[in-house]
């Protein structure tokens, strides 16, 4: 990629490449690899929830490796404390002073491995750095690396000696996926990957450096965001603290993650524009994690997707023609058009049509 006159298109081939090279190391969903890609380009940060072994992180190391990042695996455990996540002051004798002595978190990708094993005051060591990109430490400011991604994971089956993340906490994660368990052929290939190789775990060669990904990152910021689609965010957050089953819902703050991840997903695929199609299929892994549900739906079992499906259903999708203030009309009906299906846009149209049927819909909250 032509580092100082990059379009689009080049973004996209770049990605591409990226992810291509991952696949032959690791076996992912390429929509989970996009996703935790958006968050990169995004400046964001990813939870990854599932089981042992499906491969968390060496998905984020390979991430790393093809993109030219240096990285770092924290093992989070209970009796880790905050100064070994950040960093402490050391005094050298030959100098006769307290010097600073950094800790894991200065690299480009952190890997906070099962960060739900470590309490709470360890936990929150990583707020500042996931939030503001330094540290602090006796009254001193840190800068971190450019770029720095957290990619934290966590073991859903195992919670036992486990401190829950704090919901200021999971309000910082851009994303939250899980990569799942792959397919047969997928697991053949897995097997095959194995085979050819010596070593115990996968590495990649880069395909890209950090000084590539910093450009991305800055192209994610020239993607523009129509009204209409800025609107469409908003109304799905809003519809989620509406609905009676949240305590909580998306905050304020996480719409401004959903902007940015959206905006990353567009330049992804090659576009300088976001469409609400962008935002539909970011909805659950951008929004989900940011809801607190009530007791009573907790009890019931109720799932935090379950709200934002609803939302999704519920909310109408804009019709948006890229380059334009204005939605396309339909020149016999006057009605407004699909720029996707180049078509009068129905109701039945603003569902979401990837979801499943709402069977626990669920009325607003009385305020």
């Amino acid at each position: 990629m032509d580092e100082t006159n990059a379009t689009p298109d080049d973004a996209a081939r770049t990605v591409r490449r990226v992810v291509e090279r991952i696949e032959k190391a690791a076996v992912v969903d390429r929509e989970v690899l996009q996703t935790m890609l958006a968050a990169v380009l995004a400046r964001g940060h990813v939870l990854l929830e599932d089981v042992p072994g499906t491969g968390k992180t060496v998905t984020a190391r390979v991430i790393a490796e093809s993109m030219g990042l240096e990285f770092k695996r924290i093992q989070f455990t209970p009796d880790l404390l905050p100064s070994d996540v950040t960093g402490s002051m050391i005094y050298d004798e030959q100098a006769g002073e307290f010097e600073f002595a950094e800790g894991p978190v200065f690299t480009n990708v952190v890997l906070a491995d099962e960060i739900n094993r470590a309490p709470p005051k360890t936990q929150a060591a990583l707020l500042e750095a996931m939030e503001e990109r330094q540290v602090s430490v006796d009254g001193t400011t840190y800068d971190l690396p450019e770029p720095f991604v957290v990619v934290a994971t966590q073991n859903p089956i195992e919670q036992e000696g486990t401190f829950r993340l704090p919901e200021a906490q999971r309000d910082r994660f851009s994303v939250k996926t899980s990569l799942g368990y792959p397919d047969r052929d997928g697991e053949l290939g897995l097997l095959e990957r194995r085979a050819n190789r010596r070593s115990l775990s996968p590495s990649v060669d880069p395909i890209a450096s950090p000084e590539a990904v910093r450009v991305l990152q800055d192209m994610t910021e020239d993607v523009t965001v129509d009204e209409k689609v800025r609107g469409y965010i908003i109304d799905l957050a809003r519809k989620t603290r509406a609905d009676r089953r949240a305590d909580t819902g998306v905050s304020p703050r996480g719409v401004q993650r959903v902007f940015e991840a959206v905006r990353a997903a567009a330049l992804i695929d090659g576009r300088s524009y976001v469409t609400p199609d962008d935002v539909k299929r970011l909805a659950r892994p951008t929004m989900a994690h940011r809801i607190v549900l009530t007791t009573e739906a907790t009890v019931e079992g109720v799932e935090k997707r379950a709200v934002v499906r609803h939302a999704v259903n519920a909310v109408d999708v804009p019709a948006v023609a890229p380059g334009s203030d204005e939605p396309e009309t339909d020149p016999e009906t006057g009605a407004a058009a699909d720029p996707e299906t180049d078509g009068v846009r129905r109701p039945e149209d603003s569902s979401d049509a990837g979801a499943e049927p709402e069977a626990d819909s669920a009325p607003p909250r009385n305020r």
